[in-house]
């Protein structure tokens, strides 16, 4: 039987015709919604529109501030040392009678298997400030050490301490040539315990609860590691004694061995000071310095990439520190991540700065092109895994999607307005 069947809305047929399109979408941390996300390196957001028939997206521009914290208490953890008296000043040897020096050292003897913890401010430093800091730290841990042991002893030391104003025999000064740390004391031996450094850091992380990684960073292991050295302990020595350590290829060309005092003869040691370069002195009568060298260069720079990932999105595969485990000892595959970020972006610049940039190369494709984005779930991190910290800082960035829009199939007679002309010119002249 035959039915006429009448449709007011006819379907037009898919003509697999597309039209390319660019669509781009500001983002900026501070319209999320701050009671779910009060952290702005990690939050999602609802898009203005869905963006249909996504064939590729990627990462346009970005304006981020720049006011990290080199060293920080729930970052990385780099802001703890330590170390120990190995020999002290005894003024007795010399047969110099004085309370006050004669306390200090039966306060240091008391405490000589002591390990000093010092701990720095969290934040940013350039190398000047660093050595303030540790000189001032430094002698801060002993100088309270002393008090203690003074308070615990009122009667036997009560002329020592009505004379102690501080102890300040330690003197930690930056070689701007060498771009290295020199550490020394005025009358004491010591050791910069680094092992133990690195132990604390793993300790402090741990209990804090704030790592959000599992894999060792054989790098950033305490603050000893900004600083120039290695794991191992550092120990000080006077000229002396650096001469029967060392052979005379590494013996230190800073070292003025006529006074038997380390010296910088490229200018004043602490800018200003008008020191000469004599940066460590006896600080009491026949006391001897002793004083070490940061076998490395100083590293104050901090992170230089922050990774993006977005959900969905990511699509750069990023190696990750090697580590002794069940996997690695068993085969030999890697265990880098697959598709662990969206974007990776520079860091060019210290704080406090605000730095722009664009273009990032990496590209996420879909074949077929994805159905329907309408939010995204964003987090900034560094490679260790560590969360961005801006604080209260805000910052932006612009996505570059690239759709395809279905369009009708439609034909187009086209002619050129210099067609037309030609032909009108023609037409006159043979009339």
């Amino acid at each position: 039987m035959n039915k006429t069947l009448q449709n007011n809305h006819p379907l037009i047929p898919n003509s697999n015709q597309y039209f390319y399109e660019r669509k781009y979408l500001s983002v900026h941390s501070e319209d999320r919604d701050f009671s779910k996300y009060p952290n702005s390196a990690e939050f999602e957001i609802t898009l203005p529109q869905e963006y249909l028939n996504v064939v590729s997206v990627r990462l346009a521009s970005w304006s981020f501030p720049s006011n990290y914290s080199v060293f920080s208490t729930l970052g990385t953890y780099n802001v703890k040392m330590s170390f120990k008296m190995t020999k002290l000043y005894n003024p007795g040897e010399y047969g110099i009678s004085s309370p006050l020096l004669e306390g200090i050292f039966a306060a240091l003897y008391y405490n000589i298997d002591k390990q000093y913890v010092i701990t720095i401010e969290s934040g940013f430093y350039n190398p000047d400030q660093m050595s303030t800091e540790l000189t001032n730290r430094f002698n801060e841990a002993v100088t309270n050490v002393i008090n203690d042991f003074f308070e615990a002893n009122p009667v036997t030391y009560a002329t020592a301490k009505s004379l102690f104003l501080g102890y300040d025999r330690f003197k930690i000064v930056y070689n701007s040539v060498s771009i290295k740390l020199w550490f020394g004391n005025t009358a004491d031996q010591f050791v910069l315990t680094n092992e133990a450094s690195a132990i604390l850091t793993n300790t402090l992380g741990q209990a804090l609860c704030t790592k959000k990684y599992a894999l060792p960073d054989f790098y950033s292991w305490g603050l000893p590691s900004y600083l120039g050295f290695a794991r191992c302990s550092a120990y000080a020595y006077s000229v002396a004694e650096y001469k029967e350590v060392v052979n005379d290829s590494k013996f230190p060309m800073d070292i003025d061995v006529d006074r038997s005092v380390p010296r910088f003869y490229y200018g004043d040691a602490v800018p200003g000071s008008g020191d000469n370069g004599f940066w460590l002195l006896p600080g009491a009568p026949s006391a001897t310095v002793y004083f070490l060298e940061a076998p490395y260069k100083i590293n104050f720079m901090g992170p230089d990439h922050i990774y993006m990932e977005i959900d969905g999105m990511n699509c750069i595969d990023e190696t990750v520190p090697w580590n002794l485990s069940e996997f690695t000892a068993h085969n030999s595959q890697t265990n880098g991540i697959v598709n662990s970020a969206f974007a990776k972006i520079p860091v060019p610049s210290t704080p406090l700065s605000q730095w722009f940039d664009r273009d990032a190369i990496s590209y996420k494709f879909w074949n077929p092109p994805a159905e329907k984005i309408s939010k995204l779930k964003i987090k900034l991190r560094y490679h260790n895994g560590q969360l961005v910290s801006f604080g209260q800082f805000n910052y932006s960035f612009m996505i570059e999607f690239n759709v395809l829009n279905p369009q009708q199939e439609r034909s187009y007679s086209i002619r050129s307005a210099f067609d037309l002309g030609q032909n009108q010119s023609y037409g006159s002249k043979f009339l």
